[in-house]
């Protein structure tokens, strides 16, 4: 698992180029140094994993002649590496360096000479100053999720010591020098490999980058790249498109994704920034979808309310409702002409929507007669949570202002149904939607990611989200 909860923080990636970003993913020296944290347990496991083949050849030694020599069997028994650093590199990604890594080893000896003459033993090797640079390149695939390769690696042994045990080591020390040099080779070439192949592990992990989230029947969210990646020497930042869409049918809005800009903190690892645009698309989406609708009855009502939902309530304020349509039930058919606005002030996030009100008598055989149409000017604040992976919210009403659209009924005022529909709404429309609200939609993420310690702030133009993460198996 090398570097792969690093790279779950990196490479929230994708190449689709557009306009500014919805969704904005900053990642701090303080995520690259969980990651490094992470990598190295993940790379100590993958060097204790080196084989080196075996070794054999000759060598003409003085006094005792032409010697015939192997060594197998080599296997790591420890690996340290007690210094690392890992850093941005702007432009490509970043670079892993290990210093001062130490391992050792042992394997089997063996020696023939004066043709007849056959010697065997162990050995134990240690290797001190081991070096490993390497930089990595981040970008996107074709399906718009991340992809990792090694751009570079260089790998050095400072040392290595060798001792052998057995009959004959003596032998063995004669040219100690020569199989010293032949094993130290044979560990560097063996390193930036390995180190290549645990960067390309990294890949089918990452895929599970969530480009295309779904959010429920009705939506799904992109988190596509519409920029590439800005890499400073301080942090990495990631323009998602952060856009919902209706399942099976990607159709733009009327309306395009502001600038913005995240400010400059460092005290988490992650930082992700929503702009209005994000939630904006979500309103198109819902209410194209038919899910900002509601046809409310008086069984939606509590038991407990004081006002019913029939013609007896509300001839009470407009007379003909009670002389034409007696003891009749009533159904109010709710819609949004146009799509809600959501805008992000300072600690404030505020909905501005516009809804039409169709009031319904039910005659005795279900037929629906239209009493009056009311236009609706409704604000509500909004508060907004991280409950998990997802971004959740709930509506509180601030004021509503009416207006006659038409009457079936013959003039009457309409300030008289303000406080009646306030409660309609407050006990019925804004539930149903909190209930929706809460579900929530998902944030970027990959793989096994938990979000710990998060904070979100209402801010001008944007919502931030400052969180530490965690990865598990």
């Amino acid at each position: 698992m090398f570097l792969r909860c690093l790279l779950a923080l990196l490479a929230l990636t994708s190449l689709s180029f557009s306009t500014n970003p919805g969704v904005q993913v900053r990642l701090t020296k303080k995520g690259l140094e969980y990651g490094r944290q992470l990598g190295m347990a993940s790379i100590q496991q993958k060097l204790n994993t080196i084989t080196i083949p075996d070794i054999s050849g000759k060598v003409k030694l003085r006094p005792v002649g032409k010697v015939q020599y192997s060594l197998s069997n080599m296997r790591v028994r420890s690996v340290g590496l007690p210094q690392s650093e890992l850093s941005l590199v702007p432009g490509t990604g970043f670079r892993l360096g290990i210093r001062n890594a130490f391992l050792s080893m042992n394997g089997n000896w063996r020696v023939k000479f004066h043709r007849i003459l056959k010697i065997h033993g162990s050995f134990d090797l240690n290797v001190k100053g081991l070096t490993i640079t390497t930089s990595i390149a981040l970008k996107s695939d074709k399906t718009g999720r991340p992809d990792v390769s090694t751009v570079s690696c260089a790998a050095t042994v400072g040392s290595a010591s060798i001792k052998f045990h057995g009959g004959g080591s003596w032998l063995y020390n004669l040219f100690r020098k020569f199989i010293d040099k032949a094993l130290r080779k044979a560990l560097e070439k063996k390193l930036c490999p390995l180190v290549a192949d645990a960067v390309s592990d990294l890949n089918p992990t990452l895929k599970t980058l969530n480009v295309l989230a779904k959010v429920d029947k009705f939506a799904e969210i992109e988190y596509s790249m519409v920029s590439s990646p800005t890499v400073s020497t301080s942090s990495l930042d990631l323009g998602l498109k952060g856009e919902f869409y209706n399942i099976g049918k990607h159709q733009e809005p009327p309306f395009l994704p502001p600038k913005f800009a995240l400010p400059p903190k460092v005290n988490e690892m992650l930082y992700i920034g929503v702009s209005p645009f994000t939630v904006n698309s979500a309103a198109f989406v819902y209410n194209k979808a038919g899910v900002l609708s509601m046809n409310i009855t008086d069984d939606m009502i509590p038991q407990s309310s004081p006002i019913r939902l029939d013609t007896n309530t509300f001839g009470a304020l407009i007379p003909q409702i009670a002389e034409r349509f007696p003891g009749l039930k009533m159904k109010l058919l709710v819609n949004a002409p146009k799509d809600p606005v959501i805008s992000f002030e300072p600690n404030n996030a505020s909905v501005q929507a516009t809804a039409a009100m169709t009031a319904y008598a039910i005659q005795p055989n279900a037929t629906l007669t239209p009493l009056f149409v009311l236009n609706l000017d409704i604000s509500v604040s909004a508060r907004v949570f991280v409950s998990g992976m997802k971004i959740a919210g709930a509506i509180t009403l601030n004021k509503m202002d009416l207006t006659l659209g038409t009457s079936y009924v013959g003039e009457f005022q309409v300030g008289s149904l303000d406080d009646i529909l306030k409660i309609v709404l407050k006990l019925v429309v804004i539930p149903q939607l909190n209930t929706h609200l809460a579900k929530g939609y998902p944030l970027p993420t990959l793989g096994k990611m938990k979000l710990v310690n998060t904070q979100l702030q209402v801010l001008q133009g944007y919502m931030l989200i400052g969180t530490d993460v965690q990865f598990t198996r």
